[in-house]
């Protein structure tokens, strides 16, 4: 075969093109998950977005005036629920107070569609009298659930929360370790996002995320 008909070797590429050409690659990956995550949420959340078509699960007990509860009774009003005890040292009376400070900074005409609901993974502890003289002492708009086991454990599985006692030192002295996460629900009843407790003390980023959801 004659010379001339072999091909030349290809000019290698130099280093700077190709790491340009790396560079452009990731700015056009994380540019389109952006531009993913904004379609499928225009406004910048707080808190992490549920699809907007997200029902949410089915969640019924009796509440804290002693009639019996259906979070589907709740249509038309903006609910955050979360799960806790009444024991609780820390994080759940920080949830509840937060939740009222978010309440508060709500214009005035908006404040009454918004309702907080602490739903007891204590049902051994935490009757419906204490849950009421408890959620009631921070918000007077606030409600609670009480739903004696094993209910409570298919109710807590079905939102994704998880709980277990903790510190035991008696049948009546234990602590509970617990998901914490405070779901927000539309008055359609859907899921829309969820903050995690330490999320809370920013009052006006969650107050956006409500206001948006309320919209």
């Amino acid at each position: 075969m004659n010379d001339s008909t072999l091909s030349s070797p290809a000019t290698p590429r130099p280093v700077w093109q190709s790491l340009l050409w790396a560079l452009l690659a990731v700015g056009l990956l994380l540019g389109g998950v952006w531009a993913y995550a904004r379609v499928k949420s225009p406004f910048p959340f707080y808190g992490t977005v549920y699809d907007p078509r997200t029902t949410a699960p089915v969640l019924t007990g009796t509440g804290e005036d002693g009639r019996p509860f259906a979070l589907s009774s709740l249509r038309g009003q903006t609910v955050a629920v979360f799960f806790g005890f009444l024991h609780c040292p820390n994080i759940c009376p920080t949830t509840l107070a937060s939740l009222e400070r978010v309440r508060q900074a709500l214009p005035q005409g908006e404040r009454a569609n918004f309702r907080t609901v602490l739903v007891t993974l204590d049902p051994a502890r935490d009757d419906v009298r204490k849950l009421r003289e408890y959620v009631q002492f921070f918000s007077p708009s606030a409600g609670g659930v009480f739903i004696p086991e094993p209910g409570l454990s298919d109710t807590a599985a079905a939102w994704g929360v998880g709980y277990q006692k903790s510190d035991v030192k008696s049948e009546t002295t234990y602590q509970i370790n617990h998901t914490t996460g405070v779901y927000l629900i539309d008055r359609e009843g859907r899921r829309r996002l969820v903050w995690d407790y330490t999320q809370l003390t920013n009052t006006d980023r969650v107050a956006a995320d409500v206001r948006e959801v309320m919209r």
